[in-house]
């Protein structure tokens, strides 16, 4: 219990710490957010700020990680997507910065360049981290064996929710702090399984995500990029696989499945009947547009989130005591 305290504490200290001098060092060199087209206009007052703030959390994650983690095969297959997921984003930022426009590498790209990275690591947690191929479901003894369909299934999930919180990166904190309660859920879930590492490393990217909103938070003064979403994503999604969780974190991230369903829908909808459902999406900016302000809606998401992260934990925690769920 101590480590993964002391973890979330350096994670929140490196983060303040280091911040003004990223701030400082983006801005003399111009690296700064472009916007895109179709976002609110309120959103154009927020083109130069400084960008690529990924680096922050996952260095304020790094840290602790190093010191405090023991460095099992569950929490370094966490790591990996962590970190090669934010290594994508990276790459994606650059592109952006040196083309001067708010698209970097193609959706198509960062899927291919994301598949080897989660069929590696899943292939390392299935031979070496203890996870097993069955999808286990709360309160029930028997879960469902996908073989090795589980590879698929997995590619989906972490995919799938990289790129979810990225869309959910629009408004100033909304991604940081959203992912920062999710992932203390998971370091609770990890302690309940007597994961020490895996709840380290959690509470690592909690406390960073944590120290970052110190800047992100509304007005922010740096976004984290897709170094920091696509990383932060990919790392979530990651617990669920080390901890076994999968069907769980369609609770626990449930804002985030929200955000990209939004997308989804508003696609279809209007390809099919040329009719939005929303005024515009991701679903954060559709409140915008109903003049809801930007702190209204940064804070209720927030509140959204820590309930599903409560809920998530407390039925996990329920199903550990009734019937035994794994415990390391």
């Amino acid at each position: 219990m101590i480590r993964i305290l002391a973890a979330t504490l350096v994670g929140i200290v490196i983060s303040v710490l280091v911040g003004p001098r990223l701030i400082t060092w983006l801005r003399k060199r111009g690296i700064g957010q472009n916007i895109r087209e179709l976002t609110p206009e309120a959103h154009s007052a927020k083109e130069g700020t400084p960008t690529m703030g990924g680096v922050l959390i996952l260095g304020a994650a790094f840290i602790p990680y190093l010191i405090f983690a023991t460095k099992t095969v569950p929490s370094l297959v966490v790591f990996m997507l962590t970190f090669g997921s934010g290594a994508i984003g990276f790459a994606d930022d650059l592109i952006k910065q040196r083309r001067q426009r708010s698209l970097g590498l193609s959706a198509r790209t960062k899927l291919a360049l994301q598949l080897p990275l989660v069929l590696l690591a899943v292939f390392v947690a299935l031979h070496f981290g203890g996870v097993d191929t069955k999808l286990t479901v709360p309160f029930l003894r028997t879960g469902l064996n996908i073989g090795l369909f589980y590879y698929l299934f997995a590619f989906i999930l972490i995919a799938g929710f990289s790129n979810a919180v990225n869309l959910t990166d629009g408004l100033d904190g909304l991604a940081a702090g959203t992912v920062g309660v999710a992932m203390f859920a998971y370091a609770g879930i990890a302690f309940l399984r007597g994961e020490t590492d895996l709840a380290v490393l959690a509470a690592c990217l909690t406390g960073a995500s944590v120290g970052f909103l110190w800047y992100n938070s509304f007005p922010a003064a740096i976004f984290m990029g897709d170094t920091g979403s696509l990383a932060l994503g990919a790392g979530l999604a990651g617990m669920a696989v080390a901890t076994e969780t999968e069907i769980l974190l369609v609770l626990i991230g449930a804002l985030f499945v929200g955000e990209a369903l939004s997308v989804i829908i508003q696609v279809f909808s209007f390809r099919l009947w040329r009719k939005r459902v929303f005024l515009m999406t991701p679903i954060h900016h559709h409140f915008e547009l109903k003049n809801w302000s930007e702190t209204k809606i940064i804070v209720r998401f927030w509140i959204i989130a820590a309930l599903l992260a409560a809920a998530g934990f407390t039925l996990y925690y329920l199903s550990f005591k009734e019937i035994g769920l794994p415990a390391g």
